[in-house]
């Protein structure tokens, strides 16, 4: 009997310990994308929606080439590092790190000096000189960046989340103070793009530095990767084809969107100024489920990955169930607000109307997306990298349609429903590839519950704003609508047992009473 009590208290004890993980994770990814998002808010109103497109589609472009040189490699390497600790194979964690910085220098500074050589033919790749000019400032920083990328990965798959989280927190805030300090502060000649791009190369540099520092610190060491290369490798190249093709898509769509809205009767500047609203404003908000997302699927990869190589079906389906119903509760909690005051948060963040209606327009895609990237994160955790890349194609065949033939129809909304339609489609092939994998996929009673509870909140928040902006002005009836639709969520989720709020203040009241009693 003592044993049983044991295990199930090494059990509650190993839950608890993830849980807290997780939030830890949660915690330094919000205040990530919270600072990139407020940074995104600042190029919008001093670049403008051109300047602000002319510097996403420079990024767009680059994250091709950083795509290629080490997007592969920081999962596999996870992944790696997790199989040899379940097969005691400590050792050879060292020469599986020094296998992937080899491949990532082996593609980043060739790739890096080709560029530079090729500079003039390579320019006309853009149809705004000013993108070229952005691109080959940030080029420098791609070997840093990738070695980074692949250090971090090292992390990731030694379970060192706080180091994880925090380099990265550390390198969206050495961006954003040299943006601010070049864009507001600094009197030059220099085009506002140009400065926010040197922020962007200052950012690469300052994290790669931090990485390493730490890598050397925790007694990392660079040793023979003999062994190691060709099985990284090859599990590398099908999730570095898929996330390459995803860049070369987001690449191929910045230059096709602007040709197919000019066809369209729409004017350069106002072609490239749809594209700056879009993947400028509309897409940082529509992403602000990744924070929560990405944290989670941060800290169960490495789990997962380790259950199914031990063979531990039972656990890797409870966690893939556990993860699926946690995204969309994150989704479903942001729901009603993207569709009640959409508007009002484009005016509110960027003092654009247009931005406002698309982000109400397209918030019901917030579902397949967020179910795509956990999905995703958890097929390639289970060695599925070759059916991710086929579901990712199938995807991204829709978005191109949707960006060749609907512009003349839908103008910048074409952007949208290309999104929706590869959010649909991959959502839903590798729902079905997991429920292939693990076997039990039982979340249909889960999804009704929060259907039905997102459904009263907007029925009662729609009439609730409406009323708001008749008798308020804009920021107060923005405001009330908010902390009305907030209040609706608690009730109806607890309601509907989506959500335990006792449990949640008793455990809030409890830390609180410890520490005075600490204190005391």
């Amino acid at each position: 009997m003592r044993p049983l009590i044991n295990l199930f208290r090494a059990r509650i004890q190993y839950n608890m310990n993830l849980y807290r993980t997780a939030a830890l994770v949660t915690a330094f990814s919000a205040a990530e994308h919270c600072l990139g998002f407020l940074y995104r808010i600042l190029l919008s109103r001093t670049l403008g929606p051109e300047g602000l497109g002319v510097y996403q589609v420079a990024l767009t472009v680059f994250a091709v080439f950083l795509t290629i040189s080490s997007s592969g490699l920081p999962v596999t390497l996870s992944r790696t590092i997790s199989k040899h600790r379940a097969d005691g194979a400590r050792p050879r964690e060292h020469a599986a790190t020094s296998a992937a910085v080899l491949l990532a220098l082996a593609v980043s500074v060739p790739a890096t000096i080709l560029l530079f050589l090729l500079r003039t033919p390579f320019s006309r790749v853009f149809s705004d000189p000013r993108c070229a000019d952005l691109f080959y400032i940030v080029l420098p920083g791609l070997a840093f960046t990738s070695v980074y990328s692949v250090v971090r990965g090292s992390f990731w798959g030694n379970r060192r989340f706080l180091a994880y989280s925090l380099v990265e927190l550390c390198e969206e805030m050495i961006r954003i103070c040299a943006g601010v300090i070049l864009l507001v502060f600094v009197q030059t000649s220099l085009a506002g793009v140009n400065r926010a791009a040197f922020a962007v190369l200052l950012s690469y540099l300052c994290s790669f530095a931090l990485a390493l520092g730490y890598y050397f610190f925790r007694g990392g060491k660079f040793r023979s990767p003999k062994g190691e290369l060709r099985p990284l490798l090859a599990s590398s190249l099908p999730v570095t084809a898929m996330r390459t093709s995803s860049s070369l898509m987001s690449s191929l769509i910045s230059v096709i969107f602007p040709l197919r809205m000019q066809a369209a009767g729409f004017s350069s500047s106002a072609a490239m100024s749809e594209y700056g609203v879009v993947y400028g404003m509309v897409s940082p908000v529509m992403a602000i489920p990744c924070a929560f997302i990405g944290s989670i699927a941060l800290v169960l990869v490495p789990e997962l990955s380790e259950n199914f190589y031990k063979g531990r079906t039972r656990e890797v389906g409870a966690l893939t169930e556990r993860a699926i119903c946690t995204t969309l509760l994150i989704a479903g909690l942001l729901l009603p607000f993207y569709i009640v005051c959409g508007e009002d948060v484009g005016v509110f963040l960027y003092s654009n109307a247009r931005s406002g209606a698309m982000i109400a327009a397209c918030a019901l895609v917030l579902v397949p997306m967020s179910l795509t990237l956990i999905s995703t994160s958890m097929l390639n955790s289970m060695g599925c990298e070759k059916h991710t890349l086929g579901i990712f194609l199938a995807g991204s065949g829709a978005m191109l349609l949707c960006t060749v033939l609907l512009p003349r129809y839908l103008g910048g909304g074409a952007l949208l429903a290309g999104m929706a339609c590869d959010s649909c489609i991959t959502a839903l092939l590798s729902l079905l590839l997991l429920r292939k994998k693990t076997g039990r996929l039982r979340i249909g009673k889960y999804c009704l519950r929060l259907l039905a509870a997102v459904l009263l909140c907007v029925a009662l928040g729609l009439p609730a704003h409406a009323f708001c902006a008749r008798y308020l002005s804009y920021f107060p009836a923005f405001a009330v609508t908010m902390l009305l639709l907030a209040a609706a969520e608690v009730l109806l989720f607890s309601l509907m047992r989506l959500i335990d709020v006792r449990t949640l203040l008793c455990r809030f009241f409890a830390k609180k009473s410890k520490k005075i009693s600490v204190r005391s």
